[in-house]
C-alpha cells in the first residue's frame, strides 16, 4: 500500500479516535451535571420538607446547570426570603430565580390523614428523644415501654413496676420537645428483684458514677430534649457524680424542672444549682 495512503488512514483514524473520546467526554459531563441536578433539587426540597415554616407549601424546585428554579405560593415576604436563602445554602448553588407568589392571607392546602416527609421524621425525633430520655434515667429500670408517635401526639405502651415509675414516664414524654399530648397505657405490673438482678444493677450505677463524661453529656442532651427548659442557656458539669448547674433561665418553674431533670438522670449523686438563678 502507497505510504500516502497508509497515512491518510491514519490520519482519518485518529480523527475519528479523538472525535469519538470527546463524545464520550461531553457525554459523561452531561450525566455527572444532571446528577449534580438531582442532589441539588432533591437537598433542597428535602430542606423545604422539614422546615416547619415552609413545609406546608406546595413549592416545587428545578436546577438546571447550578441554577434553582422555585414556584409555588406563600402567604409572606419571609417565607419567599427563606425559601432563597434555603436554596443557595445547598452546595454549588450559584444562583437562585424565585419566581414563588406572595399572596396575603393564602391557605395551604388541608394536609392528607397521611403524614408529611416532614411530619414523619418530626415524630421519629420525638420517639427516639423519648427513649432515651427513658434509657437514661436511673428511675426507669423497671419500665418496658414501647413509643408511638403520630403528629406529635405520643402513646406509651407496655409495662412499669410501679406507679410512681409509670408517672415518671408520662412526665418525661409530655416534656420533650415537639410532643402535643400524651396517652399513657402503660400497666403497671410489680416486679420482685432477684439477688442476680439486684448485683447487676448495682455494678450498672457504679459504672456510671465514673463516667462523669456520660452524665454532663446526658443531662445536657435531656436539656436540649426538654420543651419546657432552655438547655442552650445552662452550663453543666460533673465531678464524681456531683452535677453542677449554671446560668439564667426565665422563671422559677423552668429551674426546679430544670433540677428535677437532672436528678433524673443514671449515675448523679446530687445536683448543685445554687449558680442557676432566674
Amino acid at each position: 500500500m502507497p505510504s500516502h495512503f497508509r497515512k491518510l488512514i491514519l490520519a482519518s483514524g485518529l480523527v475519528l479516535a479523538m472525535a469519538a473520546s470527546s463524545g464520550v467526554a461531553v457525554a459523561a459531563g452531561t450525566v455527572s451535571q444532571e446528577i449534580t441536578s438531582a442532589r441539588q433539587e432533591t437537598q433542597i426540597w428535602t430542606t423545604y420538607a422539614l422546615n416547619p415554616y415552609l413545609r406546608a407549601n406546595n413549592l416545587s424546585v428545578s436546577v438546571q446547570n447550578n441554577k434553582a428554579t422555585l414556584t409555588g405560593t406563600v402567604d409572606e415576604d419571609v417565607s419567599r426570603e427563606l425559601a432563597t436563602e434555603i436554596a443557595l445554602g445547598v452546595g454549588g448553588i450559584k444562583e437562585v430565580d424565585n419566581q414563588i407568589v406572595v399572596q396575603a392571607g393564602y391557605t395551604p392546602p388541608k394536609p392528607s390523614s397521611d403524614r408529611s416527609y416532614g411530619e414523619v421524621v418530626d415524630d421519629a425525633v420525638i420517639t427516639t428523644a423519648i427513649k432515651s430520655k427513658l434509657a437514661w434515667s436511673k428511675n426507669t429500670d423497671g419500665l418496658n415501654a414501647k413509643v408511638d408517635t403520630k403528629f406529635g401526639r405520643v402513646q406509651l405502651r407496655g409495662t412499669a413496676d410501679s406507679a410512681s415509675s409509670k408517672e415518671l414516664a408520662g412526665r418525661l414524654a409530655i416534656n420533650t420537645r415537639g410532643v402535643a399530648s400524651v396517652d399513657n397505657q402503660l400497666a403497671v405490673v410489680p416486679m420482685k428483684q432477684t439477688a442476680v438482678q439486684s448485683a447487676k444493677a448495682s455494678a450498672h450505677e457504679a459504672r456510671q458514677d465514673l463516667a462523669d463524661s456520660w452524665i454532663t453529656a446526658k443531662v445536657k442532651s435531656t436539656f436540649l430534649y426538654s420543651s419546657n427548659v432552655s438547655g442552650a442557656d445552662i452550663t453543666v458539669n460533673t465531678d464524681k457524680g456531683v452535677v453542677s448547674l449554671s446560668g439564667k433561665l426565665t422563671s422559677g418553674a423552668e429551674r426546679a424542672l430544670a433540677i428535677e431533670l437532672a436528678q433524673n438522670v443514671r449515675g448523679v449523686r446530687s445536683v448543685q444549682a445554687k449558680d442557676l438563678r432566674f
